[in-house]
């Protein structure tokens, strides 16, 4: 009594139709503008431009800073 792994398949699925460039356009804005206020607060947060006062933003992405090459002491 061999039972095979191999079950069979069911209906094939379906391959999604293309997406509209609309509906990556605002996804796309909103991660760019993200990645921009994390680059701030990476790269320039406790400058010229602070817009918090204080160590505390500077403390939490020390590590960061030097990982992307951003000098701080």
């Amino acid at each position: 009594m061999a039972q095979s792994a191999v079950q069979p398949s069911a209906a094939p699925t379906a391959v999604p139709e293309k997406l509209p460039i609309g509906a990556i356009v605002p996804w796309a804005v909103f991660f760019g503008i993200l990645m921009l206020v994390l680059l701030y607060f990476v790269g320039a947060e406790q400058g010229a431009t602070s817009v918090m006062s204080g160590e505390d933003v500077h403390e939490w992405v020390h590590d960061a800073r030097h990982l992307l090459g951003f000098p701080c002491h």
